[in-house]
């Protein structure tokens, strides 16, 4: 306990590091600080440092003190990039989205706010670096190491690389979820609701399920190279873990495009009721026209101020009148119902 309460207190208080653990190989670790790391050889047990990719200390360490390939070194400072594996010698170059929250509980809360973040990783069979940019939380990375402070985390590389794959893909099932339950939402809403909201509604949602592809496919890409890696840190465990966390994307992906197509009928379905609105107002607009045109006729023909007009000095011409634009009136109205226009 005052080992997690120590390594809580010294959580980023070094420019750059956000934490430094020494895997222990039983599920365990312990907190180093920097200058640690750089005391730290290959038989000590796995480090995993973890970096804040935006700062310059972090960049001094990659370049300076991390032994990487100039293009590796490069490619770990890279501001955007899209999920990618590169194996480098004994290593691999590992680029993944994760979800970006201070804590899964403001996933559950909040998840149309919820975006992927760039997390940038070298992996060998003593090292795992990992760096993400400042103010950019990733909840997978989170968990693991509370998980190691309570001695139920990982035990080598390998099976720490299959843990952060499984727990990022994790993170995004209550953000998958919520979409659906907006598209159900938004169903409801259709032939209710304000038909601007529903449609600015619909075009957010289908905006973010492409964007959200757009970042999942490759990592689909890059998790399936990842399986058949023949990296000798990598155990057959960690392939079928890593085979198991592939097939979850794949589900995840398949959602995403039944959550576009969906989005994509409800808006055909949206136009069709904005259309039978439109066509309905019409016709209540031609059929008050049409009521009005016969008493409108008749008051232009009596109302002109020229002689000769019928019925001028007769007591009973009004009373014609009104009875004529009454009849006329009530007979349009039929007609009107007839022919369901009104």
């Amino acid at each position: 306990m005052e080992t997690a309460n120590a390594a809580r207190e010294s959580y980023g208080v070094e420019p750059g590091l956000r934490f430094a653990l020494l895997l222990d190989g039983r599920g365990g670790c312990c907190q180093l600080d920097m200058a640690q790391t750089r005391a730290w050889k290959p038989g000590d047990g796995v480090l995993w440092l973890h970096l804040e990719r935006d700062h310059p200390a972090a960049a001094d360490w990659v370049h300076g003190r991390g032994d990487f390939d100039p293009l590796v070194a490069d490619a770990l400072l890279e501001e955007e990039t899209r999920p990618r594996v590169e194996p480098v010698d004994d290593g691999l170059l590992i680029i993944l989205r994760g979800v970006c929250a201070t804590s899964p509980e403001e996933i559950e809360e909040k998840p149309d706010d919820i975006d992927l973040v760039p997390l940038h990783l070298w992996v060998d069979a003593d090292r795992v670096i990992s760096l993400r940019d400042k103010g950019h939380y990733v909840t997978a990375l989170r968990d693991i190491r509370k998980a190691l402070h309570k001695g139920k985390g990982p035990s080598h590389a390998g099976d720490l690389l299959a843990m952060i794959g499984d727990k990022l893909v994790r993170d995004l099932e209550p953000v998958l979820d919520a979409m659906d339950e907006e598209v159900d939402e938004l169903d409801d809403m259709i032939f209710h609701g304000d038909a601007g909201e529903v449609r600015e509604r619909l075009k957010m949602l289908r905006r973010r399920a492409v964007q959200l592809r757009r970042y999942l496919a490759p990592q689909r890409d890059a998790l399936n190279r990842l399986e058949h890696d023949d990296a000798p840190w990598l155990d057959e465990r960690d392939k079928l873990r890593m085979r198991e966390v592939i097939d979850k994307l794949m589900r995840f992906i398949e959602y995403l495009d039944a959550i576009r197509d969906r989005t994509s009928i409800l808006h055909d379905d949206l136009s069709t009721v904005i259309s039978e609105r439109i066509a309905r107002n019409s016709n209540r607009l031609a059929a008050l026209a049409a009521l009005l045109l016969p008493p409108s006729v008749v008051a232009g023909l009596f109302g002109m101020n020229v002689g000769g007009i019928p019925g001028v000095n007769d007591t009973w011409a009004f009373l014609i009148i009104v009875a004529f634009v009454t009849i006329t009136s009530i007979a349009t109205l039929w007609v009107l119902k007839r022919i369901n226009w009104l």
